[in-house]
């Protein structure tokens, strides 16, 4: 009888722990690699240390290693991930979407922070050039460098992905913004008719001009779907902040603007969460809160809590989901680099969410 062959367990161990390494310049620490290879602490640093002395991984520094080999049974590509900045809720849940995605699908992603910075955002550009990535994942807010951005991309031969705001000759994911206003304007005019009576007196617009045209058929959508359920709507005074998109800014501009105007029922339409919640409490720190009702666009998760908060005056945020854009965007990208046929607009799917709806679609998470 043939004997069973005989299997060096420590050389399985230390493939698992090569196989840990996802992405190719991956940093990974200790406790990054027990958790990926269920080893033990003591035994995934006995291999690392072996595996640094064989050559095959690198010591960083007192806390990390990189692995010094491709990454073993990668798709064979690799992605650039231009991030928008991190200190927006929604720029972080399509990070963090983007990132789990790649993770599952073991893609190598090389991501870089544009940090709301058109500067960044171009020499980001040069960079993942020069990094030679086979597709770019762009994430960029600055309408007047993305055409200079994907002439560097496409003079590298690397496709783009534009997400939510459009790249000449990229293919572009994001929001179907006019659809999304609609949707939310709708909610605001049925809101103001059941409560109010139909009888507004002001339509407030918190912008954001430098994201361009695309974002701000948010607005007008809003408006449309408005002047449907009510039509005198049109005739009614309407007035214009630049809120920048910011929790902080949009807040400064409503106080300035409350300050200079007499109270009015007014309708609030906000380009995005922070804007919305931003001239919110400008309103409730006036003591106008019962004078404002305000639509918001994303659903962000700040949003969704206001939604919970018994009496809010926030009527609704229309959802753009972010926390699932890598699901889509990782295989759109796979896609493309395959030279499949794919469309040149990816719309993400938008829902209407409400204090009477919010436990359904973002239940409360409990221990």
């Amino acid at each position: 009888m043939d004997k069973e062959p005989v299997v060096a367990e420590a050389v399985v161990r230390a493939c698992a722990l090569l196989k840990a390494f996802r992405q190719e310049g991956e940093l990974l620490g200790l406790r990054d690699l027990v958790g990926r290879t269920g080893l033990s602490k003591t035994t995934a640093h006995r291999l690392a240390q072996s595996l640094v002395q064989g050559g095959l991984l690198e010591r960083v520094n007192r806390n990390a290693y990189r692995s010094l080999l491709r990454p073993l049974g990668g798709p064979g590509f690799r992605l650039g991930f231009a991030a928008q900045a991190a200190d927006s809720e929604f720029s972080r849940e399509v990070s963090a979407s983007v990132q789990r995605a790649a993770d599952r699908e073991q893609i190598p992603l090389v991501t870089v922070d544009n940090r709301y910075s058109p500067t960044r955002a171009l020499r980001n550009a040069d960079l993942l050039v020069g990094e030679g990535v086979d597709l770019v994942l762009e994430f960029q807010a600055f309408e007047q460098v993305a055409p200079i951005i994907s002439s560097k991309f496409i003079e590298a031969n690397i496709p783009v992905i534009a997400i939510d705001i459009p790249h000449p000759g990229a293919t572009y994911f994001g929001a179907n913004n006019y659809q999304a206003g609609l949707i939310g304007g709708r909610a605001l005019g049925r809101w103001a008719k059941a409560n109010w009576g139909g009888q507004v007196e002001t339509v407030l617009q918190v912008e954001l001009p430098l994201a361009g045209p695309l974002p701000q058929l948010r607005i007008t959508g809003m408006l449309a779907g408005l002047a449907e359920v009510l039509p005198g709507v049109k005739k009614t005074p309407t007035a214009r902040l630049d809120g920048k998109g910011i929790f902080e800014k949009s807040l400064e501009v409503g106080r300035r603007y409350l300050r200079r105007t007499r109270p009015s029922r007014t309708l609030v339409l906000a380009v995005n969460d922070p804007s919305a919640l931003g001239v919110l409490r400008a309103f409730e720190e006036a003591g106008r809160g019962q004078l404002c009702a305000v639509m918001g666009q994303n659903a962000v998760r700040s949003a969704v809590e206001e939604l919970r908060r018994a009496g809010t005056r926030l009527v609704g945020s229309v959802a753009y989901f972010p926390e699932r854009y890598g699901d889509e965007l990782i295989p759109l990208a796979r896609a493309i680099l395959q030279k499949k046929h794919v469309a040149s607009a990816v719309f993400v799917r938008h829902q209407l969410v409400t204090p009477k709806n919010v436990g359904l679609i973002y239940p409360v998470e409990t221990n």
